[in-house]
């Protein structure tokens, strides 16, 4: 009696004990998230971190002595920047906080005052339908084939053509997705990198049109504007296209060329500066690519000052070759790259400080990616 009288009760704890469980369960599966788990839950963060050496040939090692582009000028042992990158991705809208640390994203952020030269792009974005995105904030330039992020480059170094063309823009844009290979982007934005605010009360306009497809793209890209103090620069202008194929499953190839006018304020003639660079790139295994930067620049009637020689007439021109590998190792890749800056004037300056139109450096950058 004892016996079937315990039996009876465990079967009961048992049973109850399972409905218990089992409801236990449902639960939690259907206990809704809060709003701050499903946030978390969709911010990504990604980012990189780079640094590199560089050493120019028959030419002084002191800093005196560099190509005038950016984020690589310095020799020996150098800093690139630190990139942390949040971005939050909902079903209609989202926002990007990029920020960056070190000489690299100092120079990147130029004419941000000390309180924001982290900000390397800090927006919103609104997904209104399926074809029309509206982004409002300071975003990186949709100009150029080349970018700010080393992890977006084949080489380290950087174009003449990038150098000088806009960084960074603040306003707001609208990108429409016209059909599946057609794209259009227009944008109301500051005068170009015055990204903190605008102190000159003009405005520059941005278009840009796109056709892609499975094996590369192209972008021909407008903005027209003034971009300072009215009563000391007239509007810019400038046309830029950026294309890129896959001809191989290893080869490939980028193109991008630009030009850009200025308007006079009095009598005279526009001034500005134009040029083409090619992008062949092989990639020889899973881990190692060698491709090659050809850049022809030219800069008319003192369109930029102390980037290249120029004559009496304020023209000059430079063609640069850069040859870059990248050995990737996990997430880092390493960059050894031989670049030769050769002017139509003198510029550079010899072990013996005579003046010369070359320069032959190396540079290993190192990048990190997150």
């Amino acid at each position: 009696m004892k016996t079937k009288t315990t039996t009876f009760f465990l079967r009961k704890v048992t049973f109850f004990t399972l409905i218990f469980l089992s409801l236990n369960v449902i639960s939690q599966e259907e206990k809704p998230k809060s709003t701050l788990d499903k946030l978390v839950s969709k911010i990504n963060l990604s980012g990189s971190v780079d640094g590199y050496y560089r050493y120019n040939f028959a030419a002084p090692n002191d800093n005196s002595v560099a190509p005038q582009t950016s984020f690589a000028n310095e020799n020996g042992f150098a800093l690139g920047m630190a990139n942390t990158i949040l971005g939050y991705e909902g079903e209609k809208v989202g926002f990007v906080a990029d920020l960056v640390f070190g000489s690299r994203g100092e120079d990147a952020v130029f004419n941000s005052d000390d309180s924001a030269q982290i900000i390397n792009q800090l927006y919103v974005y609104w997904n209104v339908t399926k074809s029309v995105k509206l982004t409002f904030g300071n975003f990186n330039t949709f100009i150029g084939y080349e970018v700010i992020s080393p992890t977006g480059n084949f080489n380290y170094s950087t174009s003449y053509m990038f150098s000088y063309g806009p960084f960074s823009h603040t306003g707001l844009k609208a990108d429409v997705a016209i059909s599946k290979k057609w794209s259009a982007m227009f944008a109301i934005m500051n005068p170009s990198d015055y990204t903190d605010n605008n102190p000159f009360d003009t405005y520059i306009a941005g278009a840009q049109i796109g056709y892609t497809l499975d094996n590369g793209s192209a972008f021909l890209n407008f903005r027209y504007g003034n971009e300072g103090e009215p009563g000391e620069v007239g509007p810019t202008f400038q046309v830029d296209l950026t294309t890129g194929w896959d001809l191989t499953q290893d080869f490939y190839l980028g193109v991008n060329t630009t030009y850009v006018s200025t308007e006079p304020q009095e009598n005279g003639d526009a001034s500005g500066f134009y040029g083409v660079a090619l992008y062949p790139q092989y990639k020889t295994s899973e881990k190692f690519a060698i491709g090659i930067r050809g850049e022809y620049f030219s800069v008319y009637n003192g369109g930029l000052t102390d980037v290249i020689g120029l004559d009496t007439q304020g023209d000059g021109d430079v063609i640069t070759a850069t040859l870059t590998g990248n050995y990737t190792i996990g997430e880092l890749t390493l960059k050894p790259e031989l670049r030769i800056d050769t002017t139509s004037e003198d510029f550079f300056i010899d072990n013996d400080r005579e003046a010369t139109k070359s320069l032959s450096s190396f540079v290993l950058g190192a990048v990190y990616k997150f």
